[in-house]
């Protein structure tokens, strides 16, 4: 008799294994909701520990996009420590009725977003310190299209270039760009269950970018969010660093609390470009690391302004002096202005950081300045945090 769909499904995940447990992700009770449709569409939930390797996901997929008969593949992830959602009307998301992997049983779907009651709030946790990382540095913006993930990687390439030694976290989990900004793109090894980071130019770098399928959205709520930045921070060997640039998503949401809830965070940088609209949303970032115990060392302002390349003359496209204006609202310096300059965006498409590309550049002399101004800014928030603490280590060489 020929195998059901159902069988093959149950098969092949019965050949992915979890290295934590030793068992492979059926035997381990990881799989929830299995849902087909007569289409070949599949959805299941894997239950994914933060002790477990984010890899699980892509693997899993992975293997039921090998099995005939499928069409379409979604793999929801939850945390097997929070409540399942709730149940909703018999049939499922997909059309079908939902079961768990091997069974022909019905069970729970589980959509994207539900209307449960929200769990029970969890104590936060206490931050643990990482000395090895160095001085941790957030990059973060009010609102996204401003240049973060720019300045965090031009950012953490200048250091390097000073001769720091230097590590930069993509922590924007919903739109991982630093592979792409980096030119680096692979799955990082495993060795002696510590993810080894992948390196571009002189920076060792680790995304989420790397673990799931570049069209793949990561339609996480906050509990998963955390355990990846937490597994970022803990589980990757990153060796002896002076800074540790982390590329925030955003907004002040799930991952900024994340990370200051994870470790000590040494300093923000707040990235705006002179729009008010953006200069607005700059300053709610700023506030929201205030209330947080989290200093911000100053303000980038982004696309300050357009230079012609024949004449030099600085055109003003998107309005002048949001940047220094927020810094003076809130009493923090200007780190730095940094041009509208065509050939910043080209080298974030092709990997090639216009600190790299074109060293002689203005947007690189800038973002060079900015870097210097942003090791000095940190330098002395730990100084001023080893005088008030006296129990703090030693800042980086």
């Amino acid at each position: 008799m020929a195998e059901t769909l159902q069988q093959r499904i149950a098969a092949a995940l019965a050949r992915v294994r979890n290295p934590r447990v030793g068992a492979d992700v059926v035997s381990a009770d990881m799989v929830r909701d299995v849902a087909t449709t007569t289409s070949g569409k599949v959805r299941l939930t894997l239950l994914l520990d933060s002790r477990d390797d984010a890899t699980l996901v892509r693997e899993v997929r992975q293997a039921l996009e090998a099995v005939e008969g499928i069409t379409d593949v979604r793999v929801d992830v939850r945390d097997p420590a929070q409540p399942p959602p709730r149940q909703p009307a018999p049939g499922g998301p997909l059309g079908a009725p939902p079961a768990r992997a091997g069974s022909s049983g019905s069970g729970r779907a589980l959509p994207v977003m539900d209307a449960a009651p929200a769990a029970p709030r969890v104590p936060a946790p206490t931050p643990v310190a990482y000395p090895n990382l160095g001085r941790i540095i957030a990059v973060s913006s009010g609102k996204g299209g401003v240049g973060k993930s720019t300045v965090s990687t031009n950012l953490a390439v200048a250091l390097a270039q000073r001769g720091a030694k230097v590590g930069l976290m993509d922590a924007d989990v919903y739109g991982p760009n630093v592979p792409r900004m980096m030119g680096v793109n692979a799955p990082p090894p495993v060795v002696n269950e510590k993810i080894i980071p992948l390196e571009a130019f002189g920076v060792k770098v680790i995304s989420l970018g790397f673990l799931i399928d570049k069209d793949q959205p990561a339609i996480w709520r906050g509990p998963i969010v955390m355990k990846i930045i937490g597994q970022f921070l803990r589980d990757v060997d990153w060796g002896t660093l002076d800074y540790f640039i982390v590329d925030m998503p955003p907004g002040t949401g799930d991952a900024q609390l994340s990370l200051v809830q994870s470790t000590h965070v040494h300093g923000a940088v707040i990235v705006t470009t002179p729009q008010e609209v953006a200069v607005g949303d700059a300053l709610r970032g700023v506030k929201m690391f205030d209330r947080v115990n989290v200093p911000v060392l100053g303000i980038v302002e982004n696309m300050s302004y357009f230079e012609c390349p024949h004449c030099g003359k600085p055109t003003p496209i998107f309005g002048s002096g949001g940047g220094q204006r927020l810094a003076d609202e809130v009493g923090l310096p200007l780190l730095g202005q940094v041009p509208l300059y065509p050939r910043i965006y080209e080298g974030g498409d092709t990997g090639r950081p216009i600190v790299v590309a074109e060293p002689a550049a203005g947007a690189s002399r800038a973002l060079r300045a900015i870097a210097e101004r942003v090791a000095e800014a940190v330098a002395s928030a730990g100084a001023g945090a080893m005088a008030g603490a006296g129990t703090h280590g030693p800042g980086p060489r």
